[in-house]
């Protein structure tokens, strides 16, 4: 079962991945690109409005990347962030105006990105939800910074509810859904998903 948690930063994909492996140690985690890369990577990657066609670009690839490890539905992985993701930060960055991306650049990665996810057999999106506000945290690593998180996840919800870019592949697309509520909540509509997934899976042998 391939999976991959998708959204806007600080709004708690990364408390569903953790929560996810504390009860199901038997998936491999596959950590946000950023981390590997930048955090604990030789990277600078930059943010907002001074991201780069490198900074997005190494991202996305890197996630497909570990994501083409997985070949089978019977290998269980779960991944923070999605290779959708970066045409959402990617179009707010070409919306300031003030680097090399633009919607030109934004429309070149459609073609991969709608590819990989062939590949995954959950995408999971965690959208802001004023129901269920997650307050951002200064760690040092994401910019607190309400305006970005929201526009961000303004454009993932046109990616998710209204197919902007057509990222879904015609064959073998993924099974779409949003976690909502509380963290238990948000684990509870996982496991139910993976459930029906499962179901639909054809017979060994």
């Amino acid at each position: 079962m391939r999976i991959a948690i998708s959204g806007s930063h600080s709004l708690g994909k990364s408390t569903v991945v953790k929560g996810w492996l504390e009860t199901h140690p038997e998936f491999r985690h596959e950590d946000e690109p950023y981390r590997v890369l930048g955090l604990h990577g030789p990277y600078e990657i930059k943010f907002r409005e001074s991201s780069t066609r490198l900074h997005n670009g190494i991202q996305m690839y890197d996630n497909i990347g570990r994501l083409f490890r997985y070949p089978n539905r019977s290998d269980d992985a779960i991944f923070d962030r999605a290779p959708a993701d970066y045409l959402a930060y990617s179009q707010f960055t070409a919306n300031q105006g003030n680097t090399d991306i633009d919607s030109a650049f934004v429309a070149s990665m459609v073609p991969a990105v709608r590819e990989s996810l062939g590949h995954l057999d959950i995408l999971a999106f965690v959208p802001k939800s004023e129901a269920w506000p997650v307050e951002m945290e200064a760690d040092g690593i994401r910019p607190v910074d309400h305006a970005y998180r929201d526009e961000v996840d303004a454009v993932f919800k046109q990616i998710d509810r209204e197919g902007r870019f057509a990222v879904m592949p015609a064959v073998n697309p993924p099974l779409m859904l949003e976690l909502v509520g509380s963290s238990s909540q948000r684990l509870d509509q996982l496991r139910e998903a993976i459930a029906d997934v499962r179901a639909s899976f054809p017979p060994l042998g």
